[in-house]
């Protein structure tokens, strides 16, 4: 059989969209029906780098991307490849949780291969919405702020499950119900059925986050609320944005200390 280890590193290497969906589903496939070891004697990860990408979207600074709105048929269809590069880039990240961070329990490795497998999914159903709309991935310009924090979390899983998935990836469960209001008000139906799909998922991916972060700080010996104030101001000031959803993210695991936290963060 198969390491898990290699496989998911093997789904980091996929330069394009299609190889690397296809990669991730056979691998999702593979891990459910015990096809994949999790090796004790693997070799250690490799130091981070850019994981497989296509040769576009062009990646800019986030300052460096035109503001559209959605009303126009091209603003539409930015917005929406915006929303498919978070996922194309969520891929990667939860692979990137799977080969990082080694012996872990099983349902570490369970949870963020289940998490790529819904990442791709969603990819494709915003894919395929943009190439209804007359474009594809990568017509229009991205940024790479996601994976510019896995860079700085690789050392530590504690910090990974803290600010990838409850800071950066939270963030979609803030901003993504104002967007369904105003793409119904629209008449954009098939894109806020997308919407809806992913919303409701990724709620399950940030708890997971939750619970390993949570799992993380009682093996190290640390309070979370505390531990997750230090991240926070060390790594996520300057991408810490309200307000927040605050039924989506009690549902995903935040606490009210945490909510109230981030709360009075963002007041300042």
């Amino acid at each position: 059989m198969s390491s898990l280890f290699a496989i998911a590193r093997g789904c980091l290497d996929a330069a394009t969209p299609d190889a690397k969906v296809a990669a991730t589903f056979a691998a999702g496939e593979a891990f459910a029906r015990g096809g994949l070891t999790i090796p004790l004697d693997a070799p250690a990860p490799e130091p981070i780098r850019m994981p497989g990408r296509p040769a576009r979207p062009r990646l800019v600074a986030p300052r460096d991307l035109p503001k559209r709105g959605l009303g126009s048929g091209e603003g539409r269809a930015a917005f929406i490849h915006a929303i498919a590069h978070i996922e194309f880039n969520a891929i990667d990240l939860a692979w990137d949780a799977v080969y990082r961070f080694r012996d872990l329990p099983q349902q570490f490795y369970a949870d963020w291969v289940g998490v790529a497998v819904d990442e791709a999914r969603h990819f494709c159903l915003l894919r395929g919405r943009l190439q209804q709309l007359g474009h594809d991935y990568g017509d229009f310009d991205a940024h790479n702020g996601l994976w510019e924090m896995a860079e700085k979390t690789a050392h530590e899983g504690l910090a990974r499950m803290a600010l990838v998935p409850r800071v950066l990836e939270a963030r979609g469960l803030d901003v993504t119900p104002g967007m369904i209001v105003k793409l119904r008000a629209l008449g954009d139906d098939a894109t806020v059925e997308i919407l809806e799909v992913i919303l409701r998922e990724e709620v399950a991916h940030v708890a997971a986050g939750s619970y390993w972060f949570r799992w993380y700080c009682e093996r190290a010996g640390v309070e979370p609320g505390p531990k997750f104030r230090e991240l926070l101001d060390e790594y996520a000031r300057s991408v810490l944005y309200g307000p927040f959803n605050l039924p989506a993210r009690v549902e995903a695991g935040f606490d009210d200390d945490e909510l109230a936290m981030l709360e009075a963060l963002v007041a300042r």
